[in-house]
């Protein structure tokens, strides 16, 4: 086996439990689907959609003052195809989207060959991608719908076999379960449609977050670059000081992709200074590691400013979202349900969960009600002013 075959089978031993579930979830639906006694029949999703979606859309017009574009199409992709959208979703480098596709939809097939070709391709860009590909794809029965370029992606593998899935596990008599069930469902449906109808609206959020991302991603390619072009003597030095897993000579690669995933700022500055660093304006390194790469503390300094700005715009979106689900949701029946049949919880611990984007939206909007939304939009905050939202008010009120 080639070494960078090993690094195929890594990635997709790194998704294991994924695709372990994903089978375990088909299997278990095929199983219900030739049951006899199991005779109950739910809403396709794409059905649950059509009638939930005008609905929410003209609550979020209410509750926002932004009403979502009605152009927005919902379409429900299979499980294959779902992986390729979120290869989709990575905001890559120009020169990097083409790679990032090929990536994903190898990885959607499990081609182990395929993959191993890419990784050829450019090895740099598949240490700075791999990373999107095994948090992505193994979030992906976690995550109940995307939004991009005008459509929401519903994951249609997901929602479409969990119903039968929870109420074949409580139990005869089906029909007894089967209200509580299938209302959880539509719950479900009305919380996804919801969250990406409020994204549809974030454009402006959108474009910043994505641009931030990119000069992210630019900055980790250039460090694969120079990691993996290090001298031998170099890299054998810093991997024994950084105390790696020793790596045999005939491994080349992968004692540099050790090197790439414990020294790219994502991973290095992140554990080492903690999530402070989101507000820092400038770090420091260890100067026996700034020795072996002297670019590197350069390299950390421009990375501060392009994830200060993703971090704190990106959980401002997500923080919009949740504000509008819990909100819009707040005596909904059918959310309540999906909470208490698919997520074992409800609605107080639910609104009492922490997330910084929620509470400086919840802030903003004891202040600013329904006008709150087209501030934010217009005004996002910095990294500092999430951390502590009084900031923020403070200068949106001075405006």
């Amino acid at each position: 086996m080639t070494e960078l075959e090993e690094f195929a089978d890594a990635l997709l031993d790194q998704i294991s439990v994924e695709i372990s579930e994903e089978k375990d979830i088909a299997n278990l639906s095929a199983r219900i689907s030739e049951d006899s006694e199991f005779t109950i029949k739910f809403d396709t999703p794409q059905q649950l959609a059509q009638k939930i979606m005008p609905e929410l859309a003209q609550k979020i017009a209410e509750f926002t003052g932004i009403a979502p574009n009605n152009t927005i199409k919902v379409e429900f992709p299979d499980l294959e195809e779902l992986k390729k959208v979120k290869g989709r979703k990575v905001f890559a480098t120009k020169d990097a989207r083409e790679f990032v596709d090929k990536l994903f939809a190898a990885l959607a097939k499990q081609e182990r060959q395929s993959i191993a070709s890419i990784i050829k391709e450019d090895t740099a860009k598949f240490l700075v991608y791999s990373t999107y590909a095994k948090s992505y794809i193994s979030k992906i029965s976690t995550t109940y719908g995307d939004y991009l370029d005008d459509t929401i992606f519903v994951n249609n593998f997901v929602l479409s076999s969990y119903p039968q899935i929870i109420l074949y596990k409580q139990g005869k008599p089906y029909s007894l379960r089967y209200e509580g069930v299938r209302s959880g469902y539509v719950g479900a449906l009305k919380m996804t449609i919801l969250e990406e109808l409020v994204h549809s609206i974030q454009k402006n959020l959108y474009e910043q977050n994505k641009q931030a991302v990119i000069e992210v991603n630019q900055i980790n390619e250039e460090l694969a670059k120079i990691i993996l072009n290090l001298d031998d003597g170099i890299a054998g030095k810093l991997s024994e000081y950084l105390q790696l897993p020793d790596v045999p000579p005939e491994f080349p690669i992968a004692k540099r992709a050790n090197l790439f995933f414990t020294l790219n700022p994502d991973n290095f500055i992140v554990n080492v200074l903690g999530p402070d660093v989101m507000t820092f304006t400038k770090v420091e390194i260890d100067p026996t590691i700034s020795s072996m790469i002297p670019q590197l503390l350069n390299i950390y300094q421009r990375w501060l400013i392009p994830i200060q700005r993703h971090h704190a715009i990106f959980s401002t979106m997500e923080g919009m979202a949740e504000f509008c689900v819990q909100n819009i949701l707040a005596n909904d029946e059918d959310f309540a349900q999906y909470l208490t049949t698919f997520m074992g919880t409800d609605i107080s611990s639910y609104q009492v969960r922490k997330h910084m984007g929620k509470d400086l939206t919840s802030l903003v909007y004891s202040s600013h009600g329904k006008n709150t939304f087209q501030v934010l939009l217009q005004n996002p905050p910095s990294a500092r002013e999430l951390k502590d939202p009084q900031l923020y008010l403070k200068r949106i009120n001075q405006k």
